[in-house]
């Protein structure tokens, strides 16, 4: 199938590449402009422009994809399907209308439910024990089109938003694969709006632990705000990320902090939790003993 493909981040990698290793032939791929990174502020490649570059293929990076020029440079190229996969921005009408096979998306979620830029994170963030990812025909709506096929899976009870995120990569690469080999079979199926929840585009403040929520909310916050914005709080006026911890049977007030030996705990609406991986501002990710080593903690002290 002679296909386009519209993707950025490392999650649309796998399965950029496993269209092409299906043979499929890919006549273009578009992707972000390349943007500053790090701490030169040195422009960068998107992990999708990187693996093209590799995969020997065309790629093309508009400001806008929805300006006239590129829409007319798309149906030049004549696609028989598009593929979508992170791409970041919105695909207009003028774009939905050149696929005669329509636009087929991989998303990280198990549709109707997190439709929005951060389905992974927030599945875990709101405690959720299985997720998925679904292959849908885009239509003009935010993540509103008719499904198509999807996969299922639990999600682990220490699992990150980042180990998460790679597992359901590779799946979503070979959801991809099925679906364009099934694709004449597969009926849509229309999403019920009544089931719908949204995973909105991540904010720095969404970060910010309130201590009043329940050890078990703010350790799946933890684990699903990463690798940004983490999950945190402020010690003396600096920002102290929370990595990885684990309930605790102590009773304390919220933000009220304990020590115990080389063992640090913080008090929530309910309980506490142990800070077991932590990091304090300007400061690298390290254990909480090892914190405890080069900052002594008062005991009292209040996390905000």
């Amino acid at each position: 199938m002679r296909l386009v493909y519209l993707g950025t981040p490392s999650f649309a990698v796998p399965s950029l590449e496993r269209v092409v290793e299906a043979g499929h032939q890919v006549a273009a791929v578009f992707t972000q402009p390349d943007r500053p990174k790090g701490r030169g502020q040195k422009d960068a490649m998107s992990p999708v422009k990187d693996a093209a570059v590799r995969l020997g293929l065309k790629v093309y990076q508009p400001e806008r994809v929805r300006r006239p020029e590129v829409v007319e440079q798309l149906r030049a190229i004549a696609p028989e399907a598009m593929v979508v996969v992170g791409y970041g921005q919105i695909i207009p009408q003028s774009i939905l209308d050149i696929p005669p096979l329509g636009i087929i998306n991989v998303h990280a979620s198990l549709l109707p439910k997190y439709r929005g830029a951060a389905p992974i994170q927030w599945a875990i963030a709101r405690g959720e024990k299985t997720t998925g990812v679904t292959t849908m025909k885009i239509d003009a709506g935010l993540d509103t089109g008719a499904l198509l096929l999807k996969w299922e899976t639990a999600i682990g009870g220490e699992e990150t938003a980042v180990e998460l995120g790679a597992r359901l990569a590779v799946a979503g690469a070979e959801l991809l694969v099925r679906t364009l080999a099934e694709l004449s079979a597969i009926v849509p199926e229309a999403q019920d709006d009544r089931q719908a929840t949204l995973a909105p585009i991540l904010k720095r403040e969404d970060g910010h632990i309130d201590w009043s929520l329940t050890p078990g909310e703010i350790l799946n916050r933890a684990r699903g705000f990463q690798p940004w914005p983490g999950a945190y709080g402020f010690l003396r006026g600096q920002r102290f990320h929370v990595w990885r911890g684990a309930i605790a049977e102590h009773e304390l007030g919220p933000g009220v902090v304990a020590v115990d030996g080389k063992r640090l705990f913080v008090g929530c609406g309910s309980g506490a939790i142990e800070l077991l991986e932590v990091q304090l501002e300007g400061k690298k990710r390290m254990a909480a003993a090892a914190f405890l080593n080069g900052f002594p903690m008062v005991a009292g002290e209040v996390l905000g």
